[in-house]
């Protein structure tokens, strides 16, 4: 009896196997020589998706474990990881067409139709693209440095293939294309280190002392903690204006290179602090006025 059962249960699994097999071995399309079954479709699926999440984990791995060990900056880590990436991404899908018998001449007539396509509506994409590349292996812009492209100034958070994406100090997520980085003028705070000289125009009163203004600029900006001390702030004599004498506060500072009018704020803040104290007078906008009248003018 249970010789009976196993037999019976054998050649149910044998039966379920051989329907499996055959509804894999059901031909979907050619491409070439080769004949693209829903075995070889579900293969291809799941090779693809393993490539991927395996080409990811190398880029992390890379940028966070091994380039992290040799001190290299952020920006440059991940744009050697995301090239990393893009390689193995590429390789691999080679690899997996190869070994599951795709003919890859067939490919031949897709190439030469996206070609065509890249000619009549295309362009942006593959301009982005390439761009993209362009940016990760000259790396103009990293992740981390402080840009201003346009109307847009924010901080690099990610490097795509086709986009940037840039933060603004509102935490407003822009996506910019690729392609502007290379064709337009980009202004990169942080390009060679994240020291970045300030200008802040200071007026007072033409019955002012220079020095003293100079000495009171001088110390509020040693005092403020977020300007640097090396390279040292200094006070420049910039100009007799119409109703004030213009000095330039130069300041060094790396903690505020994305907040400018923040630091901007601190350090005037102080000034009229001082000043008032001080009694220092800051000017403002006045004319004298001088009536002649006629007839008394002709009189004399």
């Amino acid at each position: 009896m249970g010789e009976k059962i196993w037999d019976f249960k054998k050649g149910k699994v044998a039966d379920f196997l051989e329907f499996f097999n055959e509804l894999m071995s059901i031909k979907l399309f050619s491409i070439g020589e080769s004949s693209l079954t829903i075995g070889l479709l579900l293969t291809l699926i799941f090779s693809v998706v393993a490539l991927f999440v395996l080409s990811e984990w190398a880029r992390r791995l890379l940028v966070n474990r091994v380039l992290k060990r040799y001190k290299i900056e952020r920006g440059t880590r991940q744009s050697v990881g995301t090239i990393v990436k893009y390689v193995i991404v590429i390789a691999g899908l080679f690899s997996i067409l190869q070994t599951n018998g795709i003919d890859l001449s067939a490919f031949g007539i897709l190439a030469g139709a996206l070609g065509v396509g890249i000619g009549f509506g295309l362009q942006n994409i593959t301009n982005n693209f390439i761009s993209g590349l362009i940016i990760l292996f000259e790396q103009p812009i990293k992740i981390g440095d402080r840009i201003e492209v346009g109307e847009i100034n924010g901080d690099v958070i990610k490097i795509s293939a086709r986009s940037t994406t840039v933060v603004t100090n509102d935490n407003i997520s822009v996506i910019i294309p690729n392609s502007q980085f290379i064709d337009s003028q980009v202004i990169n705070w942080s390009h060679n280190d994240r020291k970045v000289r300030f200008n802040f125009i200071v007026g007072v009163s033409y019955k002012e002392d220079p020095a003293q203004v100079k000495e009171i600029l001088m110390a509020v900006a040693d005092a403020n903690e977020n300007v640097l001390k090396t390279p040292a702030p200094d006070v420049l004599f910039d100009d007799f204006d119409d109703s004030s004498l213009n000095f330039i506060l130069r300041v060094w500072t790396s903690e505020y290179v994305n907040k400018p009018r923040v630091l901007k704020s601190q350090l005037y803040f102080e000034i009229f602090k001082r000043f008032s104290e001080e009694n220092i007078e800051i000017p403002f906008p006045q004319r004298d006025i001088h009536i002649i009248s006629g007839p008394e003018k002709l009189n004399n």
